[in-house]
């Protein structure tokens, strides 16, 4: 695969033994430094991967954000989206305007509504239950990708039960998926940095265990390009890997580069934030190399890379571009570049030029529509 290429032997070895195993967390490392004539066939070997173990079918999901709240106690350095109670541009919107923008979804043949916000104070276990019932209740047959680790965690607390009794109370009520925000950057010298107030690497894992554990699954993400190393980045997919070893309970990885130019950190002067474009290639195929088949589903944020160099970043490992959003004001916030609303015709568009099939799915990856 190699031959006539100017490969650098390590980075040769490396691929070879990729094509057939798993990497290590030191050869994830050097692949993650790689320049010049090693950068394609490292995106080569990512995408022959992404064939041989998903084939040519690019998946993406017809949903809604449904952004319920931006007041938030936990400000982060990185979140241009948050607000506190008092600022004039804070919202929590009541039943009504939440069961309007449902509505606006299912009229678009929305399979998801991805249920998120801030986190506000004194939210409980049954004010996400409550949430979870009334879209149930008028849409039951729609899934709802809701809420976050920190968010679930902050409830639990407010309602004095434990973890898991929190988890089993929203299945109930209709959570079928959990979103893997809240992982940012799982190193606590990064975490202090960026958000300190949210929950350790530690209790994060243990979170997102329980919650598989219990039977919801959901999503890994990963945000980089703030304050993170290139070694941080791999410490962070490294430790998704070993926890879908235990649980095998993520559906998707979904690696977020970080939009810097209305972050906090930024405007307090921060330097050499967001990720370059090679850095979000190579970790796109790094991931892939690293997960292979443990989680099949690589996902592409278009939202934070824009149209066309999400296309591109279909190349280097990834089969999955998100949804259509229908809205999601955390994007728009950090200034995303092509909107935060796509139709099925646009994310068709990118997959068919490629070559690829374009695929409609549901957010456990178990139900398919496919597009003509």
């Amino acid at each position: 695969m190699f031959e006539r290429l100017s490969v650098t032997p390590e980075t040769e070895k490396i691929l070879t033994k990729a094509l057939d195993e798993e990497i290590s967390v030191e050869e994830a490392n050097h692949l993650m430094n790689v320049k010049g004539p090693d950068l394609y066939p490292l995106l080569a070997t990512a995408d022959y991967l992404r064939q041989e173990i998903v084939g040519d079918n690019v998946t993406f999901i017809n949903n809604c954000n449904i952004n319920f709240t931006n007041i938030c106690t936990v400000r982060c350095g990185f979140c241009a989206f948050g607000k506190d109670a008092d600022d004039p541009d804070a919202y929590i919107l009541d039943d009504e305007a939440i069961l309007t923008k449902a509505q606006g979804a299912v009229e678009k043949g929305a399979h998801e509504f991805c249920v998120m916000g801030g986190v506000l104070a004194d939210a409980d276990i049954e004010y996400y239950e409550h949430l979870l019932q009334l879209l149930k209740g008028e849409y039951p047959d729609v899934m709802i990708h809701g809420f976050s680790p920190t968010m679930i965690s902050d409830a639990c607390m407010v309602s004095g039960i434990d973890f898991a009794e929190g988890c089993e109370r929203l299945k109930s009520a209709g959570l079928d998926t959990l979103p893997g925000t809240a992982a940012e950057i799982l190193t606590d010298r990064s975490r202090e940095i960026i958000c300190p107030e949210k929950v350790t690497v530690q209790e994060w894992i243990d979170i997102v265990k329980t919650a598989h554990e219990v039977g919801i699954p959901g999503s890994a993400t990963i945000m980089y390009g703030h304050v993170e190393t290139l070694e941080e980045r791999v410490e962070h997919i490294d430790i998704i890997r070993k926890i879908q070893e235990d649980t095998h309970g993520f559906t998707e990885f979904i690696p977020m580069t970080f939009m810097h130019e209305y972050s906090p950190i930024f405007l307090e002067g921060q330097s050499n934030l967001g990720a370059t474009g090679t850095q979000d290639l190579k970790l796109y195929a790094v991931s892939r190399l690293m997960l292979r088949d443990l989680i099949p589903n690589i996902q592409v944020s278009w939202v934070k890379l824009g149209f066309r160099f999400a296309q591109v970043v279909l190349t280097a490992g990834a089969n999955d571009l998100g949804g259509t959003l229908g809205g999601d004001e955390l994007s728009e916030a950090s200034g995303a570049p092509d909107g935060v609303d796509a139709s099925i015709n646009t994310l068709s568009r990118m997959v068919k030029d490629l070559g690829r099939n374009p695929i409609e799915r549901n957010s456990k990856y178990t139900e398919f529509y496919p597009i003509e």
